[in-house]
């Protein structure tokens, strides 16, 4: 194509990537050791060839170490790439420049993978017309006052997300489903459900094509989405008009929206590693200006990269370039798109230092966590990598809330009938005092879940006692070996209505504990309703309908919806729930009980020493003014019990929860309940009851 020449000046190395104005765009790409850049110019993602190839001089276009250059009167809308060359070092310092090979700006805000080869980004020479782009793009937007909410973590209940799968299926009848758009429209069933926050999986830009070579044979693709590559762009897949450069618009539609509804944002965001793998992976973009900066290499050969997170890379988040790149990241998602918090991906990766080693002050961290534009954000870890290290309770830092996978685990053993458990089951209901209150932290440390998006939804926790993944194309061998789970008597799909009865059972079993919890619980989205992946308990590669919701089933289990709805609502009515300190045992100002007495089948008789123990009872005092007290008898024996109540000052408890019992007597709204005899009652095998005293009216 004819040449089109825009006319240039020197331009300024601040802010990077590219940034408009009305006399022009400014480009800006750091690279310690490229010796030549070129930027090119393309008017659209589908162009073959770019319109002006630009070519920055050390002399004018280099300030220390990042290349920078002003096009004059250049349009908002157009596409770019970079060039780089230099030193052919790889195994000495680490350097992969390649002079043929078009590079993603890492800064750009909007990117588009449409013409994207993974394939041909692994091999050296040109890859032009499979590269991705990114585009310039305008930043005003009109927040309609918004700002970020400030929802206090002890009232969160997060609600975890698949952007994509969370409307993909044909039975969400959104009008644009997998994307921003169509989330939108679920938000209604959001607020009806009672959640406060989504977390959504990750939705910076991240390459669909990073999937094994048996598992691409299939047709599959990098579903979840823990591969990115462009951290400050949306991802364009769940976009519908990427090819515009809409992303920013779209995804602040989205968080505007869930604002308005009283809903705040949490991203699940991967810092740990990128989707250039190791060795043999794709140039995209940090690989190609700087890799033996961005990236860990072995000390000796640094054509090998460490791999920390079982992804092939890891990224050196300690070199002060890159914790800058991270913080300032994270401040632009705070800043220009509202979001209210963060949850990071194996974590503990980012508290190695540039060897490898643990730090106990990892700067990165630290940073993030003193960060002033952050101060109000969630930051919640994933406290372990993919290398060993192990961190729930001991992660650096004071302000981090952690995923708390001991808590998983315990109330998966606990529900499934493992006896002698109760006794850490207790610790962990009670906001886990023992991995956080020795260094100054809350309850709201801990972040509770059972269910995740890694790992068997609740309904296959209770369906199948091992993992089913072999569509994943591995030969099974992908995916958790233990977890913990009991499939109640029949391996996956099942007629038989005792079978069917006591799965549902379990499911709201593993409801009323997670929302008795002190700390934050979190639940998976589709739960709710027995969203069921056939067993597979690694679909991270499934973009398809063993994936995706299919809303048909809130129909079809309306009871387990109904369920966690009220006892959401139960919890929310609740402040002796919702502490924002440990419980003490000590009594509380006004009553004669302890803010939390202990039971077993017996009244203050807590079977904490029984090896065979699978009984836990317990009496929360209420705090606020005219806020119920609470008692709660969890039996997962085999027998059924008959527990006494206690006694507080004449009144009468009403029975709220008895998960044995099908709905709508499982669960009753406070207006309802009734007066219970003083003789006791009767708590069957593996059930949960939930009394309240006095009576309360919603």
């Amino acid at each position: 194509m004819e040449e089109r020449k825009y006319k240039v000046k020197h331009g300024n190395p601040y802010p990077s990537g590219s940034k408009p104005d009305p006399e022009g765009v400014n480009f800006s790409i750091f690279s310690h050791h490229a010796d030549q850049v070129e930027l090119l110019l393309f008017d659209s993602v589908d162009s073959q060839e770019p319109f002006q190839i630009i070519t920055l001089e050390k002399e004018n276009n280099r300030t220390f170490f990042s290349w920078h250059i002003y096009v004059c009167k250049l349009p908002i809308g157009t596409w770019y790439t970079w060039r780089m060359d230099g030193p052919d070092q790889s195994r000495e310092v680490g350097y992969r420049f390649d002079k043929d090979k078009q590079l993603l700006d890492p800064w750009a805000k909007a990117v588009s993978d449409k013409h994207w080869n993974r394939k041909k980004a692994c091999l050296p020479g040109d890859n032009g017309l499979t590269a991705m782009r990114g585009v310039v793009v305008d930043n005003s937007y009109d927040w309609e006052g918004d700002t970020p909410l400030r929802i206090r973590s002890e009232r969160a209940i997060v609600y975890e997300i698949h952007v994509g799968g969370f409307t993909r299926h044909q039975s969400a009848q959104v009008a644009h489903p997998g994307t921003f758009a169509g989330l939108i429209e679920k938000i209604p069933y959001l607020q009806k459900l009672g959640i406060t926050h989504v977390e959504l999986l990750p939705v910076m830009a991240f390459d669909e094509q990073d999937v094994p070579e048996k598992t691409a044979e299939l047709g599959l693709r990098n579903y979840w989405g823990y591969s990115t590559h462009s951290f400050f762009s949306p991802h364009p897949g769940y976009c519908v008009t990427p090819e515009l450069g809409t992303h920013l618009r779209e995804f602040r539609d989205l968080v505007k929206a869930l604002h308005q509804a009283g809903i705040g944002v949490i991203l699940d965001v991967v810092f740990n590693h990128t989707a250039e793998a190791g060795a043999n992976g794709p140039v995209i973009n940090f690989r190609g200006i700087g890799g033996n900066i961005f990236y860990h290499l072995d000390n000796h050969d640094k054509s090998i990269f460490r791999d920390y997170t079982g992804c092939g890379n890891t990224v050196n988040a300690n070199h002060p370039l890159v914790a800058g790149f991270i913080i300032g990241c994270l401040e632009y998602w705070v800043r220009e798109m509202h979001v209210d918090g963060f949850r990071f991906d194996l974590a503990s990766a980012l508290a190695r230092g540039e060897t490898g080693e643990v730090l106990q002050n990892p700067p990165v961290l630290w940073g993030i966590e003193l960060s002033e534009q952050l101060a109000k954000t969630k930051l919640i870890a994933e406290a372990w990598d993919a290398a060993g290290l192990y961190q729930v309770g001991s992660f650096p830092g004071y302000r981090w809330a952690e995923w708390n996978g001991r808590y998983r685990d315990v109330v998966r053993r606990f529900i499934r009938g493992d006896k002698g458990v109760v006794q850490e089951l207790a610790t962990r209901i009670c906001g886990s005092s023992d991995l956080y209150e020795y260094k100054g932290g809350l309850p709201i440390s801990s972040v509770n879940f059972v269910t995740c998006h890694d790992g068997f939804t609740l309904y296959d926790l209770f369906s199948y006692n091992h993992k089913h993944n072999f569509a994943n194309g591995e030969n099974n061998n992908d995916g958790c070996n233990n977890s913990l789970s009991f499939n109640c008597g029949v391996e996956g799909d099942s007629n038989d209505s005792v079978v069917l009865a006591l799965r549902k059972q379990k499911v709201k079993n593993v409801y009323a504990i997670l929302l008795l919890s002190h700390g934050v619980p979190m639940l998976l989205a589709g739960d709710e309703f027995l969203n069921s992946q056939q067993g597979n308990n690694n679909c991270y590669c499934q973009d398809n309908a063993l994936s995706w919701l299919d809303w048909d089933k809130l129909e079809e289990n309306a009871d387990i919806f109904r369920f966690v709805k009220m006892m959401i609502s139960l919890r929310k009515r609740h402040a002796s729930i919702m502490r924002r300190r440990f419980l003490t045992g000590k009594a509380v100002a006004g009553k004669t009980l302890k803010d939390i007495s202990w039971h077993g089948v017996e009244l203050d008789t807590p079977l904490w020493h029984d090896a065979d123990a699978r009984v836990l009872a317990f009496t929360l005092a209420g705090i606020a003014e005219h806020e119920a007290d609470l008692h709660i008898v969890m039996n997962m024996s085999d027998q059924a019990i008959t527990v006494a109540l206690p006694e507080i000052d004449g009144k009468s408890w009403c029975l709220a929860v008895d998960t044995s019992l099908p709905s709508p007597n499982d669960i009753i709204a406070s207006k309802k309940q009734q007066p219970l005899p003083e003789s006791g009652y009767l708590v069957n095998s593996q059930t949960i009851a939930i009394f309240e005293n006095p009576l309360q009216v919603d």
